[in-house]
């Protein structure tokens, strides 16, 4: 297991910004994927982006063009900027880290609420 502190969460009116910030400390080493999901309630989790270690990327196709995942690798820290957000965004987002055949960590959650 990989801990991950995760910061930023907030409300925040419909077109405007927020920035998601996620640190990984421990066996970093092992860190194959970082990436973000989230959970509205009533919905089950979803990948929102994630980032490999080399630098491939993937987005869920409703936050494509608005959210951009980023990895600052000597920081061991991952970032999602989300820009133009949506009523629908809102939801708790997750850190996770992919670790391959060692299992997978997650973060605490963090809130984000996004006001019409």
């Amino acid at each position: 297991q990989v801990p991950l502190v995760e910061s930023g969460g907030g409300l925040v009116q419909a077109g405007g910004s927020l920035r998601l910030s996620c640190t990984a400390s421990g066996s970093i080493f092992s860190i194959n994927t970082l990436g973000w999901y989230r959970q509205a309630p009533g919905k089950q989790r979803e990948l929102v982006a994630a980032i490999t270690r080399g630098g491939r990327i993937n987005y869920a196709d409703s936050v494509k063009g608005r959210f951009t995942i980023s990895r600052d690798g000597t920081k061991n820290t991952v970032y999602l900027q989300m820009n133009s957000l949506k009523p629908e965004d809102t939801a708790v987002y997750y850190c996770n880290a992919n670790q391959g055949y060692l299992g997978s960590s997650w973060g605490q959650g963090t809130q984000v609420t996004v006001s019409s």
